[in-house]
């Protein structure tokens, strides 16, 4: 037993040296550093919503480092109890208790090792999530509304903001295509591997004889781009237009067209944002969006060279199935990429995705 609780002590210690590694330490120190000289100035706080979001950052990256320096500090007092127990031969008394630390160190090395999954650029920042319907007409719209609802009860349950910014109805029932724009801390990092096409497999509410039914919608998760020279483009690529919104948003809304619909012309991308009072929010909300839909062109455009240069002929698609919801005959949810499931099919409808969320995450990029 003690030569197993030294190997696993030691096993510990070459775990987390390796998570150090994935959380780019480094990286973090400098944008601290960055960052906490703008919080020094004497108009930091004019700008409230700015400043909000900068202290938000900063608190978010010292606590990165802080988690570190306490479970390197806990690790290194187990490995030197440890030592000193088999020094003077009371290893066997305290093995018990070490073992217990051991087991509270693997569980905090576990979250550690998630937020090592998070680090790319725009991984701590907000996202825009976009389903729509697939092939089958009502029930793919009525699959992408209960798609929305799963989504919004996720975030309900991380704690962000989860607000509608457009959506297209459905005819009879469901949604066509709807977009949310979700706030909150990693909120894009955690929901990316989430873009793909999802598969539903039921007995059809909207069929008289109880046929089965398979019904497809795709995710689309793009991150919420607040760097205005990201992606640059002049003014007279977009063509702008106002519209009266419907469905949402208080009488005033539906009266006056505060809507904005934006089209980029060199790429014919069109995006529309219905969601809040006045047009000039709803024209800032557009521009984002649009500005991550040209975000997302250029990174598929790098991901495409990346496999080339490495000799894959895989090209990086949004149709690929990412994952299977059956309802009938049997019920579980099975994700393709990582081959987690569940058979609590309707736990996961209602929003219970962390563990194929955390699965996601430990897949490599590619």
């Amino acid at each position: 037993m003690n030569n197993e609780l030294t190997k696993n002590i030691t096993d510990l210690r070459q775990k987390f040296e390796e998570i150090k590694q994935g959380l780019n330490l480094a990286s973090v120190k400098e944008e601290i550093e960055e960052i906490e000289p703008q919080t020094r100035n004497e108009d930091f706080w004019q700008d409230q919503k700015s400043a909000q979001e900068i202290m938000g950052r900063l608190g978010e990256l010292q606590n990165r480092l802080e988690e570190v320096s306490e479970f390197e500090k806990e690790l290194k007092l187990l490995e030197e109890l440890t030592l000193m127990a088999e020094k003077s031969g009371e290893l066997e008394t305290i093995a018990a208790d070490l073992k217990k630390n051991v087991s509270a160190l693997v569980e905090k090395l576990s979250r550690l090792e998630l937020d090592s999954f998070l680090s790319g650029r725009y991984d701590h920042g907000d996202a825009l999530l976009s389903i729509h319907a697939g092939q089958g007409g009502t029930e793919a719209m009525d699959w992408s509304l209960m798609l929305q609802r799963m989504y919004l009860k996720y975030c309900q349950n991380k704690g962000w903001r989860a607000v509608v910014v457009d959506t297209v109805p459905g005819e009879e029932a469901g949604v066509k295509s709807v977009t949310l724009k979700i706030s909150g801390s990693y909120a894009y990092g955690y929901l990316k591997k989430e873009a793909g096409t999802h598969r539903l497999v039921r007995i059809s509410p909207f069929n008289a004889q109880n046929l089965r039914q398979t019904s497809f919608a795709k995710v689309e998760v793009l991150p919420l781009i607040e760097d205005e020279n990201e992606i640059v483009f002049g003014p007279d690529e977009i063509e702008f237009e106002a519209f009266r919104a419907g469905g949402h948003g208080g009488q005033n809304v539906n009266k006056v067209a505060t809507a904005v619909r934006l089209r980029h012309k060199p790429t014919g991308i069109v995006v529309s944002c219905q969601s809040e009072r006045y047009q000039e929010q709803n024209r800032k909300i557009a521009l984002q969006m649009l500005t991550a839909k040209l975000w997302e062109i250029e990174e598929e455009k790098r991901k495409i060279e990346q496999k080339r240069l490495k000799g894959s002929n895989f090209v990086p698609t949004w149709g690929r199935q990412i994952r299977s919801y059956v309802l009938h005959p049997y019920k579980m949810v099975k994700d393709l990429r990582t081959n987690y499931e569940t058979s609590d099919a309707f736990n996961v409808l209602d929003g219970n995705l962390n563990g194929f969320i955390e699965a996601e995450l430990k897949l490599q990029d590619g």
